[in-house]
């Protein structure tokens, strides 16, 4: 019996209930030989809100979950009446399974964070802002340069009465 992966639709923000959920249902119908490892694929992030920094788990696909199972009637029925699961993504009856090279594509991801990350511009060029990281922490400058792409900000900074422009990453200043 190979166990292949399939996608499973669950709601959003219920991706780790439904995995404890669907890993207790396998556990209560005695059925441990046809699952594998249940994936909910995330990296680390910081939430820079509110001037706290903290650390918790970004999705990649939120709303899905990753199922490793011997597909066949009972176990597909078992995946699907679990509270907070949709369906699984594909046909619905006899869904697709992920290729392995496509799943280790997403641990990949996971340990290493390389999912582009979102980040919310909140500076404009020319807006006064203060360091509140790194060495020149209290320091106050100007933007001068916003690179989306590597997600960095120039700042112009007074040192012995000198501009001099430093890159910082966008977590490390605050609007003054």
């Amino acid at each position: 019996m190979a166990l292949k992966w399939y996608v499973v639709h669950t709601y959003s923000g219920f991706e780790f209930k439904v995995k404890q959920m669907l890993e207790d249902k396998i556990r209560n119908a005695n059925m441990q030989q046809f699952f594998g490892e249940i994936l909910i694929p995330v990296e680390k992030s910081t939430d820079d809100s509110k001037d706290k920094k903290k650390s918790r788990p970004a999705k990649f696909y939120p709303g899905y979950i990753l199922v490793q199972m011997d597909m066949n009637e009972k176990t597909w029925h078992l995946v699907r009446s679990t509270p907070k699961v949709t369906g699984f993504v594909g046909n619905s009856i006899n869904p697709p399974s992920v290729p392995e090279s496509e799943i280790q594509k997403v641990m990949e991801q996971m340990s290493d964070g390389t999912v582009a990350k979102k980040v919310k511009i909140k500076f404009e060029e020319g807006e006064s802002v203060r360091i509140i990281d790194g060495p020149f922490n209290n320091f106050t400058g100007v933007v001068d340069n916003i690179n989306t792409e590597k997600g960095k900000v120039r700042v112009l900074i007074s040192i012995f009465g000198r501009s001099t422009p430093v890159e910082l990453d966008y977590n490390q200043i605050e609007k003054v």
